[in-house]
């Protein structure tokens, strides 16, 4: 069995892939919860959903995907047009102008297509980690972990890892979570943290892992 570092709760990967086999199986319709219809859709959607829920983003997007269908559409867009879309959301003011200075970028640099790279996708504006992470795994079939409030406060809190922000967190979930599982298991872990494992007042009485937790072991 393989050893992983001490300061984690979980001994070896048998334990590990138990916890992460538990979490699959109650789950199995864990995926996306934002709606797309491209790539380019799915990357607005993604910078759309900072600090708001998934929900609220999907009652925005089909008047903005309609809108604006390709990157020089939302490159002319008018930033006025793009707020008065999606005006629910919070942080909407600072979200239009990235969604416009995105689509101006696409154009200028990358003709029109999203690039299917980590650190240029990061040069888009209002894209960080989390939203390369998702879009090349949800995009381009490729394995990543993005690391969402959801995915820290339950992977740190049942004691897969043991961090203090989401960059290590991401790290140490690569180091111990078997790459042919990172996408999967992200979306698992947000539907876990979604549904169970809350902020506030986490459900461990019903909680399919919570004889394994750390947590719950307190």
């Amino acid at each position: 069995m393989k050893k992983i570092k001490p300061i984690k709760y979980f001994k070896n990967s048998d334990e590990i892939n138990e916890v992460l086999d538990t979490l699959e199986a109650e789950y199995p319709d864990a995926g996306c919860a934002l709606h797309h219809d491209s790539i380019f859709h799915l990357l607005l959607a993604v910078v759309l959903s900072a600090q708001t829920t998934d929900a609220s983003v999907n009652t925005v997007t089909p008047e903005l995907f309609s809108t604006y269908h390709e990157p020089a559409d939302l490159s002319a867009a008018d930033i006025n047009d793009v707020e008065d879309i999606i005006k629910k959301l919070g942080l909407y003011k600072n979200k239009a102008k990235n969604l416009v200075g995105i689509g101006k970028l696409l154009c200028s640099e990358y003709d029109g297509v999203v690039p299917q790279d980590f650190t240029e996708l990061q040069k888009l504006p209002g894209v960080g980690r989390k939203t390369a992470n998702v879009v090349l795994s949800v995009g381009f079939g490729e394995q990543h972990i993005a690391v969402d409030t959801h995915v820290f406060r339950v992977t740190n809190r049942i004691g897969l890892v043991d961090e203090d922000d989401v960059l290590k967190t991401e790290r140490s979930l690569m180091e111990i979570i078997p790459k042919h599982r990172w996408s999967h298991m992200h979306h698992v872990f947000i539907f876990h943290g979604r549904r169970c494992c809350t902020a506030r007042k986490p459900k461990c009485e019903s909680c399919c892992i919570a004889d394994k937790c750390k947590y719950n072991q307190k």
